[in-house]
């Protein structure tokens, strides 16, 4: 019997080998004969059921049972929650028009969505993260197709921002049609903003890049990378990353970052109002404010009585204070998309109760029209006409009536019947702005004494407003040098709709009316320095002496005092 030739030997057992792999891949493959891709990670049945409690529990109410985004309080929310049936989930890592990754849901959960009403969860525990977000997978069906399965974008490390990144930034950021949704300087006031919609037909605002601690995302260079390279799905705000180099979107990046800063919206409680010399002159503008520092505080909705507004376009306002030898005057400035100069505002105008119903559909001050597409904001035409409103934007400031004599407020609705407030409202379709007493929101009535002047200006998605009144005027309180005051402002968008009780407001703050001159620290603080010095000095040479005279007469030194002797 001969013996075969090693090599031929090798080579059928390669082939036995070959021919076991195909048959084990065989018994796994489709109709076709070809190996089926691996299954998503969707989580186990008893992970989901455990997300499934949690979800019922924190999330249905607005995302509903169903996780078709219509909970119960899904008509007054705006943005609308998210509809995950669709599979469409705007902040990821994975490509425009992919599913989000598992890590992309949990960090959603954990962190919330900024200015809008989905919470951050940071109380959940990392497995009741995972769990819930395992859960919200089972509401579409594209999660569990194998190629569905989600593979994220290359998102490279940080480079360090230079001057020459922020220019760069800008001339791409005007190159590549940002302007159109989001404004020159980033206000979200561009051309196509007030005609947005989402891919269900819901008016939708572009992201407002000067307050950046507002972006839903997140405001960090990285965060806005990420959106940049990956989109948000379900809306028109594009992925870069096919259009753009790592660099180029990293550049517009830094721009962004520039137009607001990375310190956040530095919210205070204080206006102080300063002292200036020169006479303030309307005509000056915002000129006269230069040298008086600036605060801001939070809008936030009216929701306590008839007419409510629960999510303001408004998301905060900023206020300085000067005052010269006959009148105060405060500048009031907020971001709005659009300037609503025609139509109508009042303090007291009514709102049909059925409103509250309908606001999320006029969102943006256009209504819905369902299974209409997103208007194209890139597209090469003549810019859609905005919406024409019936109201007109206005601005409000309240102060009591009367200095409050303890720590009692005005209820800070318009006031209350034992504690009226001087309400100063500026319909920007008028002139000039009018003085009213608000005893509650149901109690207002006309006290235009013509001592409140005004005047207002909108440039690039900015309001400036300026009122003016005597220090001592025939109707409200005085305004005194070193004296405290409750003050608290009220903003109503008009393309919204808002007026009357629907609008954005704050809460109480304080105005405090600073001294004339106010007295310098430095002075105090050397008389106080030197004063310590010299009695340390003075202490230092009393036990030195006391205890060095102690020391000499132990060793037997001279005497402090001779000793008197007898002749």
């Amino acid at each position: 019997m001969t013996s075969r030739p090693t090599g031929a030997r090798s080579s059928l057992v390669a082939l036995a080998a070959w021919t076991v792999a195909v048959l084990i891949a065989s018994s796994s493959a489709g109709p076709t004969g070809l190996a089926r891709a691996a299954s998503p990670d969707v989580g186990t049945e008893a992970q989901r059921e455990s997300g499934k409690k949690l979800y019922l529990k924190y999330c249905s109410q607005c995302h509903g049972e169903n996780g078709d985004g219509e909970g119960y309080a899904a008509p007054h929310l705006r943005p609308r929650p998210r509809n995950f049936t669709t599979g469409k989930f705007k902040i990821r890592t994975t490509p425009n028009g992919a599913l989000p990754m598992h890590q992309d849901l949990v960090t959603i959960i954990r962190r919330g969505m900024p200015y809008t009403s989905m919470p951050a969860w940071p109380n959940f525990s990392d497995q009741e993260a995972s769990d819930l977000a395992f859960f919200i997978t089972t509401f579409s069906p594209e999660f569990a197709k194998p190629e569905n399965d989600p593979k994220p974008v290359a998102l490279p490390s940080a480079p360090k921002t230079t001057k020459e990144s922020v220019e760069l930034g800008k001339k791409l950021y005007e190159e590549n049609g940002c302007p159109k949704c989001h404004g020159t300087v980033g206000r979200g006031d561009g051309p196509s903003a007030p005609t947005l919609m989402d891919d269900w037909g819901h008016p939708i605002r572009p992201a407002d890049l000067a307050q950046s601690w507002t972006l839903r995302g997140g405001s960090t260079r990285e965060d806005i990378f990420r959106t940049m390279s990956t989109g948000l799905n379900g809306t028109p705000m594009p992925s870069f990353v096919d259009a753009l180099q790592p660099e180029q979107r990293w550049a517009i990046a830094d721009f962004i970052e520039s137009l607001s800063g990375s310190n956040g919206p530095g919210y205070s409680n204080l206006v102080v109002a300063k002292h200036v010399q020169d006479p303030i002159d309307l005509a000056k503008g915002t000129a006269s404010f230069a040298s008086a520092r600036v605060a801001r505080f939070p809008i936030v909705g009216q929701i306590m009585e008839p007419g409510r507004s629960f999510h303001p376009p408004a998301t905060s306002v900023t206020v300085q204070a000067v005052y010269d030898g006959e009148s105060m005057a405060f500048l009031v400035r907020w971001h709005d998309m659009s300037a609503e100069k025609t139509g109508k505002n009042g303090p007291s105008l009514p709102v049909p109760p059925e409103e509250e119903e309908e606001a999320a559909a006029t969102a943006g001050g256009q209504a819905q029209t369902p299974g209409a597409q997103p208007a194209d904001p890139f597209a090469e035409q003549a810019a859609p006409a905005a919406p024409v409103s019936e109201f007109s934007d206005a601005v409000a400031i309240q102060i009591p009536s009367q200095v409050p004599a303890g720590p009692r407020k005005p209820y800070f609705i318009f006031g209350d019947g034992q504690n009226s407030v001087d309400l100063w409202f500026f319909d920007l379709a008028r002139p000039s702005p009018l003085q009213f007493t608000g005893k509650g929101s149901a109690d207002i009535a006309p006290n235009d004494t013509g001592d409140l002047t005004g005047a207002a200006s909108y440039d690039q998605g900015e309001w400036s407003v300026i009122f003016k009144r005597p220090l001592r005027a025939a109707s409200g309180v005085p305004f005194s040098p070193r004296e405290f005051l409750p003050i608290a402002f009220s903003v109503w968008d008009g393309l919204s709709r808002e007026r009357g009780n629907r609008r954005g407001l704050t809460v109480w703050y304080s105005l405090y009316i600073e001294p004339e001159v106010v007295p310098s620290a430095v002075g105090p603080m050397l008389r106080t320095a030197l004063l310590i010095l010299a009695i340390e000095l003075a202490v230092i040479g009393w036990v030195r002496r006391r205890y060095g005279s102690r020391a000499r007469a132990e060793l037997g030194g001279e005497p402090t005092q001779p000793t008197a002797t007898r002749a």
